[in-house]
């Protein structure tokens, strides 16, 4: 196999388990090339790709810019904040009108979830989807499963806990979706009124005893805790969740065993994870962010073959 599957990364459920190691395979090929002194391939330098974001985002932004120019591709980016849309342009016409100057790609960012769906039935240019909602982000998914396969040999048979904020965290969906296709056993953990209704019909433990999901796991995989999103109190206060739920180096001292620490940023520190974790012996955090960049070369590498 040697190219994708779809047209679009809209979603982890939507590839299959060949399309993720291809992905992983091309992302050991452009780390190489990040470690070079000249850190740029020509691959996309006749491609031109939009950065369409609808809502506000630091490292995945800059992430897949950064991605993008050392592919020599050419980037526009895109923010709602100050375009037409506060006008009341619509998304078809907004994105129409960036296609219109020739476009081949497009990167998006949306509040609402299946907006890259509904835009990859509509326009020609290749989609990648870079969070809709409280849906899916599947190259945070993508680039979390590569850390954890770069970091212990294979993702197959680890036992990986995602903690924190799972009711409105579109990366957890995606990295749930990502790790039982590589063969990875998972377990949610968090408080009752932040794990969705039937979240273990998607075949994935629950616990709500955090020091049991540690004493579990191989790999904790820590979300924020999503206060932006949140319409009405799920807990009483930031310092009782750091109280049951918040990781420190004690506990992991007392584990009896080495695990890895993953958090896909930004870290809320002393609320999920104390400094001492965030930075310490057990954390691959920033391998993460390295590994991002890695993960969405290969990806829009790979979907510009798919046109």
């Amino acid at each position: 196999m040697s190219q994708l599957s779809t047209r679009h990364l809209l979603g982890i459920k939507d590839i299959s388990e060949n399309d993720i190691q291809l992905i992983f395979e091309t992302a050991d090929n452009f780390k190489d090339v990040l470690n070079r002194p000249i850190k740029k391939v020509p691959s996309l330098r006749d491609i031109t790709i939009a950065n369409i974001f609808f809502e506000n985002s630091t490292r995945t932004r800059l992430s897949f810019e950064l991605a993008e120019k050392r592919l020599s591709a050419d980037v526009i980016n895109f923010s709602s904040s100050n375009s037409s849309v506060k006008k009341g342009e619509t998304l078809i016409d907004t994105v129409n009108n960036i296609l219109s100057m020739k476009v081949d790609m497009v990167v998006m960012r949306h509040s609402s979830p299946g907006a890259p769906h509904f835009l990859s039935k509509n326009i020609q240019a290749n989609v990648v989807n870079a969070g809709d909602g409280t849906h899916e982000h599947p190259t945070q998914a993508l680039l979390d499963a590569f850390s954890i396969r770069e970091k212990l040999g294979d993702v197959a048979g680890k036992k990986v806990a995602i903690i924190g904020d799972i009711l409105h965290s579109r990366v957890a969906l995606s990295n749930i979706f990502c790790l039982q296709k590589l063969g990875a056993e998972v377990m949610v953990c968090g408080p009752i009124t932040l794990l969705p209704k039937h979240i273990d019909s998607l075949g994935v433990k629950v616990e709500y005893d955090v020091q049991k999901a540690l004493e579990w796991c191989d790999v904790a995989n820590v979300l924020r805790i999503q206060l932006e999103r949140q319409q009405i109190k799920y807990f009483p206060s930031l310092r009782e969740y750091s109280l049951y739920f918040g990781i420190n180096k004690k506990m992991l001292d007392g584990l009896g065993k080495k695990i890895v620490i993953m958090h896909p940023g930004p870290i809320n520190r002393g609320v999920e994870l104390n400094s001492d974790v965030a930075d310490g012996e057990h954390s691959i955090i920033l391998q993460q962010v390295e590994n991002g960049v890695a993960i969405r070369m290969a990806v829009l590498y790979l979907l510009a073959g798919v046109r």
